[in-house]
């Protein structure tokens, strides 16, 4: 399929969901694009910066898989062309696992000697303290969180320590190289308000649009939101994401269980294959 096939089949796709409701806007012609809000967003951001947003709660795969095809075939290897990358966390071995130490250059690998897996040319930082992944819900930071947190992937997830702040840059997988991506997705578990998960889009300091997460509500613990944006006349170099309201603790409860803030993890991240910036 070329790209202005999957273009438009994604204007076709388009979804914004509620819980498990479907409720589709179709996107028509280019005036449409420059006009149409969803969910309150407009996707006409400013002059050569359209987004194609896509957005799902509960039952999230016919929107992940419309935004898959968009993006293109999975790439496992450097040096392939147009395609997607995916991170789920379950490649970080056992001694990164359930502890503060996953290294936010983990999947920006460069050395020859390391395997594919590690080349997917993303870089996360963070003004915390760094990052973690779990496959026990994060039990080990607060015995109540695995009844609040579910693996889209099973069975690791993702955080940032000590923020709600993930800043996310773009290598030429295997490269040290900065790159830039087109599209860029995530799925979230127990996104329980409307305002406290978003993510940000960037073309070096140009901010191209903010997004908000769609929420699941009190009602369903674990559940799961995704967000995936596509510029198709923009490169995004870096993409920051809120998620939720507050840094997972061991004295910090989410909303659902009796806590005042909204917790927040991460899972899948989707993105399109990215480009040596020139």
């Amino acid at each position: 399929m070329n790209l202005s096939s999957k273009f438009l089949l994604a204007s076709l796709v388009i979804t914004s969901f509620a819980s498990c409701s479907k409720n589709p806007s179709y996107l028509k012609d280019q005036s449409e694009i420059n006009s149409l809000s969803q969910t309150n967003e407009s996707i006409r951001l400013e002059p050569r910066s359209e987004a194609i947003v896509f957005k799902a709660t509960g039952d999230i795969d016919s929107t992940l898989k419309s935004f898959r095809d968009l993006l293109g075939p999975l790439n496992s290897a450097p040096n392939v062309g147009p395609g997607r990358r995916e991170v789920n966390w379950d490649g970080g071995p056992a001694q990164l696992t359930n502890n503060n130490l996953f290294p936010g250059d983990f999947f920006a690998a460069t050395d020859p000697a390391l395997p594919n897996g590690r080349k997917r040319g993303l870089l996360n930082t963070t003004p915390g303290t760094g990052f973690s992944i779990s496959d026990s819900g994060f039990s080990f930071i607060n015995a109540g969180y695995p009844d609040q947190f579910k693996a889209f992937s099973p069975k690791k997830t993702f955080i940032a320590v000590g923020s709600t702040i993930t800043d996310n840059f773009f290598r030429v997988p295997g490269k040290n190289i900065g790159a830039s991506v087109q599209g860029f997705g995530v799925v979230f578990s127990d996104v329980n308000n409307a305002s406290s998960t978003s993510m940000d889009f960037y073309n070096g300091d140009r901010l191209l649009g903010s997004f908000k997460v769609p929420n699941v509500g009190n009602n369903n613990p674990g559940g799961f939101s995704f967000l995936g944006v596509y510029f198709p006349n923009e490169k995004v170099t870096r993409v920051r994401i809120f998620s939720g309201s507050a840094a997972l603790s061991a004295t910090q409860n989410d909303l659902s269980n009796g806590g005042g803030e909204d917790l927040v993890v991460m899972d899948d991240f989707i993105y399109s294959e990215p480009q040596e910036l020139r």
